[in-house]
């Protein structure tokens, strides 16, 4: 193997961006999902534009705990299909996002989706019941004016909220605004018919992976003008990676709080993560002492991530091209054989890093690219995931 450098920066292979090789690595949809799901009244361009969004938005705000049987249903006068509540001590009644409905119908078991079909009168009157006769006594309210005042949220009283915003504000002291003016950026796109990963493309409500709705935000940015080599290739050029990260949260409960760090080839045009390696993630739930957890946890976990150097990545790297586990075809087969491979699927990975290497697969890196290639066959996306499972976990023992 040849010399293993850190390029920081190099100059591109050619104009426009660096040549990758995507067909190594496992492929992460998680970006693409998000992208694909969003309106765009919920992509921002800027972390800036994000954060005062989100900030504004909890400014407007309060939580208070309330005891249930002290909650009225109203059905709204004006309309037969919408219900208010009318919370102790409010000067007027709120309106529940379809979000909150759904979370306050749970508490009282009753089924949202039934009593949204119902008129509002007959809904609020099976509501009200459930919430007079409701045994855990008290819920914690989550309310934002905003022109009127909605009901955000309804959750247990010991509900840990972790704001938007301080995911945000987490997430802009090590990125700036998310634009290119530190190392972190919204990233470019990777041009299928040349294999060339381009860094420097125009943020836009079509590129952009900024996101933020009345229920969560979630960011992905990458630091792609600074590629790192790990190894080469076939035909001898660098094998490229970038670093990358993407978070989420929601503060009315509609999931935990996470991150995940990688590394990464490429990113396409309808952002799905190519090449991932060394997939990283922690969640945190939003329980009583989750506040704690983020300040001591994630957000710190974040910078390290962000500020830390890609030499232990590139050792790893180097670490399982060198360990050489099979020399013959009977050593692959047992090897594959004894990791719980069926002799089909055996033979389909040895085939796949012969095709792409010209070469059957000799080094534990050579079989974990085996197995990731086969696993992106994988229709089913338990046995897909259960293989991408098995190749980190060969990986993780070099390490």
């Amino acid at each position: 193997m040849g010399v293993v450098e850190v390029l920081d920066p190099v100059a591109p292979a050619r104009a426009g961006g660096w040549k990758v090789d995507v067909s190594r690595g496992e492929r992460n949809g998680r970006v693409s999902s998000e992208w694909f799901n969003r309106p765009d009244d919920e992509r921002y361009l800027s972390l800036d534009d994000l954060w005062a969004n989100v900030k504004g938005r909890s400014e407007r705000s309060r939580s208070r705990v309330v005891q249930t049987a002290d909650i009225r249903v109203e059905a709204a006068r004006d309309s037969a299909e919408r219900l208010h509540l009318v919370l102790p001590k409010a000067h007027e009644p709120v309106a529940p996002t379809h979000w909150a409905f759904g979370q306050l119908a749970s508490i009282v078991g009753a089924p949202a989706s039934y009593l949204r079909q119902l008129p509002a009168p007959l809904a609020g009157i099976n509501l009200q019941y459930g919430l007079t006769n409701h045994r855990a006594e008290q819920v914690k309210t989550f309310e934002t004016e905003d022109g009127r005042t909605e009901l955000r949220a309804v959750t247990g009283p010991d509900y840990g909220r972790i704001h938007d915003h301080e995911l945000v504000e987490a997430v802009q002291r090590i990125a700036g605004n998310g634009t290119g003016d530190t190392r972190w950026k919204v990233p470019g796109v990777l041009d299928w018919s040349t294999g060339v990963y381009n860094p420097d493309v125009e943020i836009s409500r079509d590129t952009t992976t900024l996101y933020a709705s009345d229920r969560d935000v979630f960011l992905f940015l990458v630091d792609d003008h600074n590629p790192i080599e790990a190894g080469r290739l076939p035909d001898g050029s660098p094998d490229l990676y970038f670093r990358g990260f993407y978070c989420w949260n929601s503060e009315v409960g509609a999931k935990t709080l996470g991150m995940a760090s990688f590394y990464l080839r490429a990113v396409c045009q309808n952002r799905n993560l190519w090449g991932v390696e060394d997939f990283q993630e922690i969640k945190i739930r939003h329980s009583k002492y989750a506040a704690s957890r983020f300040a001591h946890e994630a957000a710190p976990a974040l910078s390290r991530f962000a500020n830390s150097s890609p030499q232990g990545f590139v050792n790893g790297i180097k670490a399982a091209r060198q360990q050489i586990v099979a020399r013959t075809d009977e050593d692959r087969d047992d090897f594959l054989r004894k990791r719980g491979f069926s002799k089909v699927e055996s033979g389909k990975i040895i085939e796949k890093v012969l095709m792409e290497e010209g070469r059957p697969p000799e080094s534990i890196f050579d079989f974990v690219q085996g197995i990731t290639r086969l696993a992106r066959d994988k229709t089913q996306q338990d046995a897909r995931l259960d293989m991408e499972g098995r190749a980190k976990k060969l990986l993780d023992r070099v390490g």
